[in-house]
């Protein structure tokens, strides 16, 4: 699960309005040309009928009740983005795991299984998909998309809309395409702006912390805000929620490996790692460093 976390956009080329919406525990803002943002919002709307687990009428809540019993059937939607998960748990080492839903849900939420049991059924490699069919191979095991729900729901609009420009932002995950933009990324350690730039190409950002709440399910590290630039919304909202949940040596060989992945790291400390990847994104892109 994640909070809305880190990211500002700070102004447009586009003459259009933005458009607000209550979504998926948070707020979606959209600015889409005329009469699309409605289209988008029912769009990602009917995905988060599909994909929380807070819904007990959701596909996903269908097959975490089965878990360890049966497979569900269900549609080519949460098959792309459990398909997609996976590929992510594998590409970080299991850093990623939307299985940690048996400790976020059965154990955090729902007191029906002990901490120790909870974090025992956590594996991504015991997750099955035939066709339509999902199968979850102990019963107790449970989905948890918060991760990288956020993240699909905003690529998938942008794919539903197939319009020639637009914004839309989910709490931390953003997509902008087809306009240039001026967007801010937040300093969680001084209340203040920790970078901004235009993008210089169609971009996703994803931005996320574990310093409101003790969210995220990993290892101890030094980091306190990861940002990552993509060009699939859910892969860096995914990659976003690894990075956090990895210690300080997993994520340098990590990153060492995948320079391909943009990224920006705030450290507990104060200090910030960027790499080349990421300022490729962007055009005149500045840091603000509070004066000491």
């Amino acid at each position: 699960m994640k909070t809305f976390l880190g990211l500002l956009f700070l102004g447009s080329s586009v003459l259009a309005q933005e458009r607000l919406f209550h979504l998926m525990g948070t707020y979606a803002v959209l600015e889409l040309p005329k009469d699309k943002e409605y289209e988008a919002y029912r769009y990602m709307r009917s995905l988060e009928e599909k994909l929380s687990d807070y819904m007990d009428s959701s596909e996903i809540s269908r097959i975490n009740a089965l878990a360890g019993k049966s497979c569900a059937k269900v549609s080519k939607e949460t098959i792309g983005v459990i398909k997609k998960a996976l590929k992510v748990s594998s590409f970080t080492g299991g850093a990623f795991d939307i299985t940690v839903g048996s400790y976020t849900i059965n154990y955090g939420r729902k007191g029906i299984l002990s901490e120790e049991g909870a974090k025992a059924l956590i594996d991504y490699r015991k997750v099955r998909v035939e066709k339509d069919r999902v199968c979850l191979k102990e019963e107790g095991m449970a989905l948890d998309l918060g991760g990288i729900g956020k993240g699909y729901a905003v690529q998938k609009a942008y794919e539903h809309l197939r319009t020639s420009w637009g914004f839309i932002s989910i709490a931390g995950d953003i997509k902008v395409w087809g306009h240039r933009r001026l967007l801010g990324i937040f300093n969680p350690i001084n209340n203040s702006l920790l970078a901004q730039g235009h993008n210089s190409r169609d971009l996703c950002l994803s931005t996320g912390g574990n310093y409101l709440r003790r969210h995220i399910l990993g290892k101890e590290n030094n980091l306190i805000q990861v940002t990552v630039a993509h060009k699939d919304c859910a892969l860096a909202d995914a990659i976003e929620t690894a990075l956090l949940a990895m210690d300080d040596k997993e994520r340098e060989a990590f990153l060492m490996k995948n320079p391909s992945v943009g990224v920006m790291l705030l450290f507990k400390d104060g200090s910030l790692y960027v790499n080349n990847a990421f300022v490729s994104y962007f055009e005149g892109l500045l840091f603000f460093f509070p004066n000491k």
